[in-house]
C-alpha cells in the first residue's frame, strides 16, 4: 500500500457516510475559503453536477466542496445534503439573497451490489459533510467506494470488489493529494509494480483473466452506465481555473496507466482539480505529481478493498 491521504493538503477535509446494508455510500471533499477547481471527464457515460462552472469563461470562480457518490444518478441527491450542511455554516457564493454552497458532484454506478432501492441521499451527503474532518484516513469499503466493483466484462459472477482510496506525494513545500472511488469495467493494475492486482476472476481456475482478450474475443458486455471511477485531486499550489483544468486533464493519464480499458462507452470517469493557493508551483510538476497521487490512490483502493459476497477483494485472490 501507499502513504497519504488527499487531507495532507492543508485545509482539505474528508467525510464518509455509508450504508453496509445496501452497499452505497458519498465521499464529500470540503475545501478552504479561495478554493479554485477544475474537471475533466472523459468517459460516455458520466453522471456530473455543476462541472460547467469550472470553465475559465464561467463567473464562479471558487468550489466549496466535491462530492463523489454511488447510488447512479440517484446518488446527485447527497450533493444537496453537502449544500444545506455548508449553507448552516455561512459558506458560498455571495448573492443578494443568500450564500450559495458551489458543490460539484460525480456518481457511479452500484445498484446492482446491495440494495438498489437505498442510494445516498441529501440526509448521507448531510451527515457525510459534518464528518468532514483533516484527519480522515478511511480507505476500502468506505463512502463513494462502498459498493465499487471492477472487472465486469462477464458480468458480477466474475467481477471483483473495487474501493475507495487514497494518497499524498510532496515535493518541498507543494503538497498534491488524491482520493479515487475504483468502479471500472477494466482490469486493474499497480503500474509502480507492473502487476495486475484486480479485475475479472476466474473462480474455478483461481486466476486473473484479461479483459481485453476477453473483448477481442468477441464477448461485447452491455454494460452501459454500470461502471464508472471518479476520484479528486488536491494540491496547496496557486492555480487558476485554467491551470486547474489542466491538471485535471493531466490526471486522467492516472487512469490509463492503472486501468485497462477505461473511457470506455460503459464509464462516466471524471476527475476534479482542487487548488487551496498557498504555494508557487509550475502547474506541469503539479500534473506530474497529480498523476503520482492519482496512480497510488486507484492501487491503495484495490489493495483496501473488503469482498462483499461474490465480489471477492484482491487480499483474498491474490497472495
Amino acid at each position: 500500500m501507499y502513504t497519504g491521504y488527499i487531507t495532507d493538503v492543508p485545509g482539505i477535509r474528508v467525510g464518509h457516510a455509508q450504508n453496509l446494508e445496501a452497499m452505497t455510500g458519498c465521499t464529500v471533499i470540503l475545501t478552504p475559503t479561495g478554493t479554485t477547481g477544475g474537471v475533466d471527464v472523459r468517459g460516455s457515460a458520466p453522471g456530473t453536477r455543476e462541472t460547467d462552472l469550472f470553465q475559465e469563461r464561467k463567473a464562479v470562480n471558487e468550489v466549496h466542496a466535491v462530492v463523489l457518490s454511488g447510488g447512479s444518478a440517484f446518488g446527485l441527491d447527497a450533493a444537496s445534503g453537502a449544500m444545506a450542511y455548508l449553507a448552516e455554516q455561512n459558506i458560498g457564493f455571495e448573492t443578494p439573497g443568500a450564500k450559495v454552497p458551489i458543490v460539484a458532484s460525480a456518481v457511479l454506478y452500484d445498484l446492482e451490489v446491495g440494495s438498489p432501492h437505498i442510494r445516498p441521499d441529501k440526509e448521507m451527503g448531510y451527515q457525510a459533510s459534518g464528518k468532514a474532518s483533516s484527519d480522515e484516513n478511511s480507505q476500502g469499503n468506505f463512502g463513494a467506494g462502498t459498493g465499487a466493483s471492477v472487472g465486469k466484462i462477464l458480468g458480477p459472477d466474475n467481477a471483483m470488489k473495487g474501493g475507495l482510496g487514497s494518497a499524498s506525494v510532496q515535493v518541498g513545500d507543494l503538497v498534491v493529494g488524491a482520493i479515487v472511488a475504483v468502479n471500472a469495467v477494466g482490469d486493474i493494475f499497480d503500474p509502480l509494480t507492473n502487476t495486475k492486482i484486480a479485475g475479472v476472476y476466474d473462480h474455478e481456475n483461481a486466476i486473473l483473466l484479461d479483459t481485453i482478450e476477453i473483448m477481442k474475443a468477441g464477448h461485447l458486455a452491455k454494460l452501459e452506465g454500470q461502471n464508472t471511477t471518479i476520484g479528486v485531486v488536491a494540491t496547496n499550489a496557486k492555480l487558476d481555473k485554467a491551470m486547474a483544468n489542466k491538471v485535471a486533464e493531466m490526471t486522467h493519464n492516472a487512469y490509463a496507466k492503472a486501468i485497462n480499458p477505461v473511457h470506455t462507452m460503459f464509464d462516466g470517469d471524471t476527475v476534479f482539480a482542487l487548488a487551496t493557493n498557498e504555494v508557487d508551483a509550475d502547474v506541469n510538476l503539479v500534473g506530474i505529481l497529480a498523476v503520482e497521487a492519482m496512480t497510488k490512490a486507484i492501487a491503495n483502493a484495490i489493495y483496501n478493498a473488503e469482498s462483499y459476497g461474490s465480489l471477492l477483494a484482491h487480499r483474498d485472490v491474490v497472495k
